[in-house]
């Protein structure tokens, strides 16, 4: 009786040990891989700002500087496509104004009266980003864009999007225009209600074909579309104060996550970012891990003024460095160079000292199509007669362009002499 007490003792005792290492074990990698995920989110998204949101419980499963106010860009199409949809008919005509003609797209070019159903504008708006559609669209539901962009800011705010306002319904940089990735998120989230919404941004390619029969065929600017299963669809953007950015939703199982990533430096970058923040959103969704929260040190204010300070100063630009250190190599060929005649023809030469040992030398450089021809001009006295030694070489300019400007003459001259056989 004793060794079978003993015996069950022992295996119960082993049992309790093996639970308890398994236990530790799990814990320890759950505890792990959070960690992980706090340590590799600079590294893993590139963007200034990134959220992803459970749409049924609302709970924010990971974010970076989620309230970091930015320019919107084309995403804020989606708020004027709900704008639109809440206020006319999709078998409703459009007509392309002037205003709405000039906001030129090359991928699908609206000109001045041409004629669409409102639902074929929403397909250019969403698919392809077309700026005048925008305008079109929202001239038919209020008249003007700014009326228009009134009921826009309204949408948001009615949404709980407290931290956006807009000054236009296409996205392009516009003064006092932001929003936040966490209200980015929010937008994707109410945009899902409208089946014609969802519909588009899931659309690879479309052909929309006007009143008058011009049909314009546009690809999805959403790459992720072809790579990832999961995606229901999603709006990109891109300004270069706003940088690249993407609201998109993705669905796996009963799971619906939302997500919305701004300022990120390129395309590649972007799709690689919103890729981390799903997979890290399903992972924290399906293991009820801790959700992770990061805000790092950017000045928002600095961000926002960009747009502003571009126009209050009429977009003017400095020289950059490189420019300005092209414009000082010109000053300083310019000043060491003289023309020259030679059999009647005028070329550029460069200045040069007296040769030590013989009468003079110069040096010629001409700029071809192929490159930089650099000739030497060597008078050599011999026997009392004078005679003239040429040597011929190829070499490459720093800049083309710096000698081009002045010596695009010698082209024309030098041919000519290379085709009658003679020397330079």
């Amino acid at each position: 009786m004793e060794k079978v007490y003993y015996k069950f003792r022992k295996s119960s005792v082993g049992s309790i040990y093996v639970s308890l290492s398994l236990f530790i074990f799990f814990f320890m990698s759950n505890s792990a891989y959070g960690s992980s995920i706090k340590k590799d989110v600079t590294n893993s998204i590139t963007a200034r700002s990134a959220v992803i949101i459970d749409v049924d419980s609302e709970k924010i499963l990971y974010a970076k500087n989620p309230t970091l106010k930015q320019p919107p860009a084309s995403t804020a199409k989606l708020v004027t496509a709900m704008v639109v949809l809440d206020n006319v008919n999709i078998n409703e005509i459009v007509t392309v104004s002037k205003e709405a003609s000039n906001l030129y797209c090359s991928a699908a070019a609206l000109r001045e009266g041409d004629r669409f159903y409102v639902k074929d504008l929403l397909y250019l708006l969403l698919v392809r980003s077309v700026n005048g559609a925008a305008v079109a669209l929202a001239e038919a539901v209020s008249g003007s864009e700014e009326q228009f962009v009134q009921l826009m800011n309204k949408r948001a705010a009615h949404i709980g999007a407290r931290d956006t306002k807009y000054v236009n319904p296409h996205g392009l940089p516009g003064e006092g225009q932001y929003i936040t990735a966490y209200d980015l998120a929010i937008i994707m989230k109410e945009a899902l209600r409208y089946p014609l919404i969802k519909d588009i941004i899931n659309t690879k390619t479309k052909t929309v074909t006007s009143i008058d029969g011009k049909a314009i065929t546009v690809a999805n600017t959403n790459k992720l579309l072809w790579s990832d299963d999961d995606l229901v669809g999603g709006k990109t953007g891109y300004t270069k104060e706003a940088r690249h950015c993407l609201a998109f939703a993705a669905e796996r199982g009963d799971s619906t996550l939302v997500a919305a990533v701004l300022g990120d430096n390129k395309r590649s970058a972007l799709w690689h970012s919103a890729r981390n923040v799903l997979s890290k959103g399903y992972y924290i969704s399906s293991t009820n891990t801790e959700p992770v929260i990061y805000y790092s040190k950017i000045n928002d204010e600095r961000i926002n003024n960009v747009a502003v300070h571009k126009l209050k100063s009429g977009h003017h630009k400095k020289k950059s460095s490189h420019i300005k250190s092209r414009h000082r190599r010109v000053r300083d060929v310019a000043d060491n160079v003289e023309i020259v005649k030679h059999k009647d023809k005028s070329l550029v030469a460069k200045k040069s000292k007296p040769h030590k040992h013989r009468h003079e030398a110069g040096e010629i450089r001409l700029a071809n199509k192929e490159g930089a021809t650099s000739m030497t001009h060597t008078p050599v006295v011999k026997e009392g007669r004078k005679t003239r030694k040429y040597s011929k070489r190829v070499s490459h300019l720093t800049d083309k362009r710096t000698l081009s400007s002045i010596t695009a003459q010698n082209t024309t001259v030098i041919n000519s002499l290379h085709r009658e056989g003679k020397d330079v």
